[in-house]
């Protein structure tokens, strides 16, 4: 056009774009097509005929996501460094080149999967060794609050033996199932403490509770002993100490530990009585 304007039809616009992609690398030498073979696929790349093998992986990068530190380029059966220009290593337009995964890449990669799914079971495993931990201190809580109850319902039969016992040494009458339904309860007891399911240091606990046996045990011993007194008030010198007692409450026999002088017939069916 006149006045050096310069007129295109459409029909350049590619044209037009090649040229200003000519011009802008220039410097790098003119754009060549380059086949690269990825596995199944086949994928064009224009690049400067002036670009290493190194620049060319990065854009190899770009089309397949494969890293550059990643990739093996062969040409013609050659594997191609980094710092090689393309026009040194024979490549030119319409070049096909085969690119392969490094194998040492692989290796890191299934090294990084390993260490990813180690970290993730150990994670587990903590986790696994938390939920434990709470469940194992929460059994060992309930084991000690079932030894505890136990423990307060031992002291609460001691106070019913000692009653009875009392009540024996002092002369009365028992009923013979006052001492079996004692030595019941506390055969209880002693069964609720050993159907207590403990781990751990709960199992140290129970085995701390041996003192609370050793006191239902004696109970049970006491208990058979005051049963034959209270069945036969003159087996045991300890009753006869009892009666001496009961002697004592008569007026002429205050303060001796001896028999009274013989009284009428009467009275003396009267303390034989008390006796049974």
């Amino acid at each position: 056009m006149p006045g050096g304007m310069l007129v295109r039809g459409d029909g350049d616009d590619n044209n037009l774009h090649h040229n200003h992609e000519t011009a802008a690398t220039s410097s790098a030498g003119p754009m060549i097509k380059i086949d690269v073979a990825y596995g199944s696929a086949l994928h064009q790349l224009f690049v400067p005929s002036r670009s290493t093998v190194g620049e060319l992986k990065k854009q190899i990068a770009e089309e397949t996501g494969l890293e550059p530190d990643k990739q093996r380029v062969l040409f013609r059966g050659k594997e191609k460094e980094d710092d090689v220009h393309l026009s040194s290593a024979g490549m030119k337009d319409k070049s096909k080149i085969l690119v392969l995964e490094n194998p040492t890449s692989k290796v890191k990669k299934v090294e990084e999967m390993a260490n990813i799914e180690e970290k993730v079971e150990e994670s587990i495993a903590r986790k696994e060794s938390k939920v434990e931990e709470i469940k194992e201190t929460e059994e060992m809580s309930k084991a000690f609050a079932a030894v505890g109850r136990v423990r307060k319902e031992v002291d609460k039969l001691s106070e019913r033996v000692a009653a009875i016992e009392v009540a024996v040494n002092s002369g009365t009458k028992i009923a013979a199932e006052e001492f079996d339904v004692s030595a019941e309860l506390l055969m209880r007891e002693l069964l609720k403490l050993d159907g207590i399911e403990a781990e751990g240091e709960a199992k140290l606990q129970r085995k701390a509770e041996v003192g609370v046996v050793r006191r239902v045990q004696g109970f049970h011993e006491t208990l058979d002993k005051l049963k034959a007194r209270n069945s036969n008030p003159f087996h045991d010198s300890n009753k006869a100490a009892s009666v001496t007692t009961n002697w004592e409450t008569f007026d002429s026999g205050m303060g001796s530990s001896t028999a009274p002088p013989p009284q009428p017939m009467s009275s003396s069916t009267k303390v034989t009585e008390e006796w049974e």
